[in-house]
């Protein structure tokens, strides 16, 4: 009877223990990127800035990679603002993705919480309703998130990663130019040389003609 009640306390004490690390792992915040707003609306022409956001859940770490697809043919990439999270920040830009990166200067330290990684400027080209999005999972160009230990551990959990709707409405304005008002010229343009030579023949012609006459009036 006694060893009954041990191996039910046994049992109950090993219970216990796994339910324990049960709940403080689904209580454990994974890291994920995210945008600091989930919808933009924006007219054709015009431009508009979204900031680049880590949260790194409960773990401290030392640096981010965010690769965030866009739509080449509504959106275009402007300047990249380096934001206060992390003290290093660099970036890239290509007809498809923008590539931000965030690290500490010091190996020995780390960063907590969520911040502002970069702030980035869009334009929209034309009217449509577009998806920002970070490439996660991927075998080039992988967001990640490293983890502050040893190994340098990606900590970010891509189904967690947040996106942003961009709608832009209406057409671009392109500047009007005003048509050149037509000359009608009121008289015929001179033409220089051809025009003296003119002036001085036809009276020297009608002197020769009037010569030629005379001599045959005094003939007869």
């Amino acid at each position: 009877m006694k060893s009954m009640k041990r191996v039910a306390v046994y049992l109950s004490v090993v219970l216990g223990f796994f339910l324990l690390l049960a709940v403080s792992a689904t209580s454990a915040q994974a890291a994920f990127l995210k945008f600091d707003k989930s919808t933009v609306s924006v007219n054709s022409g015009e431009s508009f800035d979204i900031g680049i956001v880590v949260d790194a859940g409960t773990d401290s770490i030392t640096s981010v990679d965010a690769y965030v697809l866009y739509d080449s043919t509504v959106l275009e990439p402007g300047t990249v603002t380096n934001g206060t999270f992390f003290p290093t920040v660099l970036n890239d830009i290509t007809s498809t993705r923008v590539y931000v990166a965030g690290l500490v200067d010091d190996p020995a330290t780390s960063k907590t919480g969520s911040g502002t990684i970069a702030t980035v400027s869009f334009k929209a080209l034309k009217a449509g309703t577009v998806t920002l999005s970070y490439n996660c999972g991927q075998t080039s160009e992988n967001s990640q998130v490293i983890k502050n230990d040893i190994n340098a551990t990606d900590i970010i959990v891509c189904g967690s990663n947040e996106t942003a709707s961009v709608t832009a409405s209406g057409s671009a304005v392109e500047p009007t130019s005003t048509p050149s008002a037509s000359i009608t010229p009121t008289e015929l343009p001179k033409t220089g040389v051809f025009d003296n030579l003119v002036k001085v023949a036809v009276p020297g012609m009608i002197l020769l003609l009037l010569g030629g006459a005379l001599k045959l009036f005094l003939k007869f």
